[in-house]
């Protein structure tokens, strides 16, 4: 487990975007297509994941789970696939998360995290999410995706830090560079203490913390860009796993079933049994009536 601060920050700079235009913004020095992964072993992109043709640069696809819950955390998958890629023919019936069966979006899953040059899962907790809302949760949660796939990327030979292509972003608006430094700073070993139990935990940092690339959101993204669906699909899937298995230890409140959104069974379960350590404190539906709760929509 990585204690807090032990990543060395490594932010020169980076790249922004206005939320308004969606442009992607460059960082300090112009970057080729070819040149996102420098530094890669011989033969790194040609066994792994084809040559990076020079008119079609690699990018990261970004999606969460679980924002608008009332227990548990909210996740996020970064998905990094070489260019070009087939989707169509390699990732067949891939959609928008919301539009799957589970059993689908479990196939899937497993086949595009075996497709990706490199992906990453990160993850927000119910007491960071009361404590620094859901909106910044989420935004942290994208961020330790970006750098849990950084770590991967570290770990088959990319350099240190690694150069990271831009993001795309599924909604309308990117990772303030804030939230995104809070995150390349370490781990809190309270935040870590929850995933520790699951077989799909954030990894595996890197040891130097990337810059944070150049970035675009879009709205429908989970539907209109192939990358972010898979991220999409990635995320919720780690998510129900995650509820499925906290339903053994907090029973009664039929996480396995809902997951955590507020559904008539589970309104009813708080109402009779109250909070467990799961929920959101904050959020409406959790928090005892009468008092103003916490709930932010994002498209």
């Amino acid at each position: 487990m990585r204690k807090s601060g032990a990543l060395k920050l490594h932010l020169s700079g980076g790249t922004h975007e206005d939320a308004t235009s969606g442009t992607l913004l460059p960082s300090e020095h112009e970057r080729r297509a070819g040149d996102y992964l420098p530094g890669l072993p011989a033969g790194f992109c040609a066994d792994v994941c084809g040559a990076f043709p020079s008119d079609a640069g690699p990018y990261i696809g970004i999606d969460e789970a679980g924002r608008g819950c009332l227990a548990g955390p909210v996740v996020a998958a970064a998905m990094l696939f070489p260019p070009c890629f087939d989707f169509p023919g390699e990732l067949p019936g891939l959609d928008d998360s919301k539009r799957l069966r589970p059993a689908k979006r479990r196939e899937l899953a497993s086949l595009a995290v075996r497709k990706t040059v490199a992906h990453g899962v990160g993850f927000s907790w119910q007491d960071e999410i009361d404590e620094v809302n859901i909106l910044n949760a989420t935004f942290r949660a994208m961020s330790r995706a970006v750098l849990a796939l950084a770590g991967r990327l570290e770990k088959a030979g990319a350099p240190r830090p690694a150069v990271l292509p831009p993001l795309v972003i599924d909604g309308n608006r990117i990772i303030p560079y804030g939230q995104w430094q809070i995150c390349a700073c370490g781990q809190e070993a309270r935040r870590l203490a929850w995933e520790q139990y699951f077989p799909v935990p954030l990894s595996g940092f890197p040891d130097v913390a990337p810059e944070l690339p150049g970035q675009r959101a879009v709205v429908g993204g989970d539907a209109l860009d192939p990358a972010v669906s898979a991220a999409s699909v990635l995320a919720k899937t780690v998510r129900d796993g995650i509820m499925m298995r906290l339903d053994e230890f907090y029973s009664g409140y039929g996480f396995a079933r809902h997951k955590g959104y507020g559904t008539k069974e589970h309104l009813r379960a708080l109402a009779e049994k109250g909070p467990c350590t799961l929920h959101r404190k904050t959020f409406q539906g959790v928090k005892p009536r009468g008092k103003a709760g916490v709930i932010l929509k994002l498209s």
